[in-house]
């Protein structure tokens, strides 16, 4: 069950970082497709079914984000990517400020992908 989870999980990870570059291309295009129901949906759907594939490889694996500090940095670099997902997309109101939110979110899903890959907190220092 682990591995069909796993590649649920990574095909998640690389709709929801297209959808994300994709929006934000429509953002500072002024693209009325970000008005579209199933642009505000398919996100969230996305985003749910990846978590919800994530905690239950950590259940199959008996993996506790509390004692592997690795999962608990990814959890946190999660919420600062969603949160200036949610500038560059929607409440950044200047074009530098877009820019700026979405660098940085692309920075911090940069990292997440480096901690999973390295099972490491610091993984840039090894």
């Amino acid at each position: 069950m682990y591995l069909p989870l796993k590649h649920l999980h990574l095909t998640c990870i690389t709709l929801s970082i297209v959808f994300f570059v994709t929006r934000f291309y429509w953002r500072k295009q002024n693209s009325g497709m970000l008005q579209k129901k199933w642009v505000k949906i398919l996100p969230h759907t996305i985003d749910t079914v990846l978590l919800g594939s994530a905690i239950g490889m950590a259940i199959i694996a008996s993996i506790n984000p509390f004692e592997q500090h690795w999962l608990a940095a990814k959890i946190l670099a999660l919420l600062a990517y969603i949160l200036a997902g949610t500038f560059a997309i929607k409440r950044a109101q200047s074009a530098h400020a877009q820019n700026l939110s979405f660098a940085l979110a692309l920075a911090c899903f940069a990292y997440i992908l480096m901690v999973a890959i390295s099972k490491q907190v610091a993984p840039f220092m090894n």
